[in-house]
């Protein structure tokens, strides 16, 4: 097979979260690896009004947007096979479930809920389970569109092949009557995307582990609207982050555009999740996007569950943001900058980014790590630092000796020309007169300068703060020392 159209299909009841847009990303690598054959195609289900969020499709575009995966064809953008709303498709919907009437194999459901309950209890009491098919009413009444449409199901054994799960089959058992098309004469899922994906020419249909159970009827249904099945392709679940689970939202799962919100790069999205459930069978960790498409294969995704871990996206974060150019990177902070640097020269933000990129894992956190070069340090928060240490080696020194300590390195500072190696080897140098260690001396330095214990590397944090503020700041903490 040389043409390959993949299908995004979700519904519009909310946002969407990193187990759901796998699916979407899984599906468009495969099109997209494809080249000029590939397309990936974006549906709308939006045929459970009851459960449909206002805004919902903006968002889910928004957010494969945001991730770059851009679909050929879908609502916003129309294409050959449209439209790609399955509330515009009813009239299709109901041409083919009239199909299955003139073949005998659908029928009106004549009864109510109460009378199902009462099918539903008799099976329970007799310890058998439930099946409608055992409740088929003799003579159903001509469907006019007011009672649901139910397909007629044909037990019988299974054998499929699943391109993630291997050899699967399943006995008759497992096969009964279900709604196709509901009182409202909207369709169900189970119905409306076996025609959606014949009409569209999808030949890849992937989707997450919980529909595997379902996938005896829809082969059923396939054999009975004498469709050939595309190839099936059976995700395991994005675990949570315990492992034990299934990732969802009443779990706290996140929304998608939250990470774009909090300056999550999209690619470092994009690898994190391509590696929840798949890996190229090395020792890689960072992809590129352009990686990922040549190297995804669906024989390498694995059965068993992934689980999310926060902390490996934040490092993957980090990974390609240590990858950007200077110019790339001051392109995307720029609305991150904490309030104080908004009059701050972009030569002088420039040098603070350059000492920061190390330690970055996205960009909501650059107030936190620059807003001590752009204001000062509150004296109150380097005084409690000072007297009340929360770092391991200034708590093991002599309290009496870190005042002495830090005007020794101001008297020093007096004389460097503030350059990075400079002021290293000025510091470096104290080390040894004053038979201190680094992790005494610099971290005094540190609290003096930034009012905090973590701060990028001493040296360079001096040499972008300048001499004049540098050495205030020395002063200032000096003074906090209490007589």
């Amino acid at each position: 097979m040389t043409k390959v159209r993949t299908r995004f299909a979700p519904s519009p009841t909310g946002f969407l979260h990193v187990g759901g847009i796998r699916t979407a990303l899984f599906a468009w690598l495969l099109a997209r690896q494809a080249g000029a054959d590939g397309q990936f195609i974006l549906r709308l289900e939006d045929t459970d009004k009851v459960r449909e969020v206002e805004g919902s499709g903006q968002h889910i575009m928004d957010s494969l947007q945001w991730l770059g995966l851009q679909w050929d064809e879908g609502p916003d953008i129309g294409g050959p096979f449209g439209p790609y709303k399955q509330s515009e498709r009813l009239a299709t919907y109901k041409e083919w479930a009239q199909k299955l009437i003139d073949k005998g194999r659908a029928y009106a459901d004549p009864y109510t809920p109460a009378e199902v309950e009462k099918f539903r209890e008799a099976a329970k009491a007799a310890k058998k389970p439930f099946l409608f098919r055992d409740h088929r009413p003799e003579n159903p009444p001509q469907w006019d569109g007011s009672q649901p449409l139910r397909f007629k199901s044909d037990p019988h054994d299974h054998v499929w092949k699943d391109a993630v799960m291997g050899e699967l089959k399943t006995g008759p058992e497992v096969i009964d009557d279900f709604i196709i098309i509901k009182s409202d004469g909207y369709p169900t899922y189970n119905f409306a995307h076996i025609i959606d994906d014949r009409l569209m020419e999808i030949t890849h249909v992937m989707r997450s582990q919980e529909f595997l159970a379902s996938t005896p009827k829809f082969l059923n249904l396939y054999e009975a609207l004498e469709i050939d099945q595309p190839i099936l392709a059976t995700l395991p679940y994005v675990m949570g982050p315990d492992g034990k689970k299934k990732l969802s939202k009443r779990d706290g799962a996140k929304d998608v555009l939250d990470y774009a919100r909090e300056g999550y790069l999209p690619e470092a999205m994009v690898n994190f999740m391509a590696s929840l459930g798949w890996n190229d069978g090395t020792e890689q960790e960072v992809f590129s996007v352009d990686e990922l498409i040549k190297k995804f294969s669906l024989d390498r995704v694995q059965r068993s569950g992934a689980a999310f871990d926060e902390r490996r996206l934040l490092w993957l974060d980090g990974a390609h943001i240590r990858e950007l150019p200077a110019d790339k990177l001051a392109e995307l902070v720029a609305d991150f900058w904490p309030a104080a640097a908004k009059d701050a020269a972009p030569d002088y933000k420039g040098r603070v980014l350059a000492l920061v990129q190390e330690r970055l894992k996205y960009f909501a956190e650059l107030p936190e790590l620059t807003g001590f070069f752009f204001a000062e340090p509150a004296v109150a928060d380097v005084r409690k630092l000072l007297h009340e240490p929360t770092d391991k080696q200034l708590r093991k020194a002599d309290p009496a000796s870190l005042k002495p300590l830090l005007t020794a390195v101001e008297i020093r500072l007096q004389e460097s020309d503030f350059t990075e190696a400079d002021i290293q080897k000025r510091l470096n140098g104290l080390l040894e007169s004053e038979h201190t260690k680094p992790g005494v001396l610099f971290a005094l330095v540190r609290i003096a300068v930034t009012g905090s214990t973590q701060s990028p590397a001493i040296f360079g944090t001096l040499a972008v703060l300048g001499k004049e503020k540098s050495l205030a700041r020395l002063q200032t903490a000096i003074a906090a020392f209490t007589p």
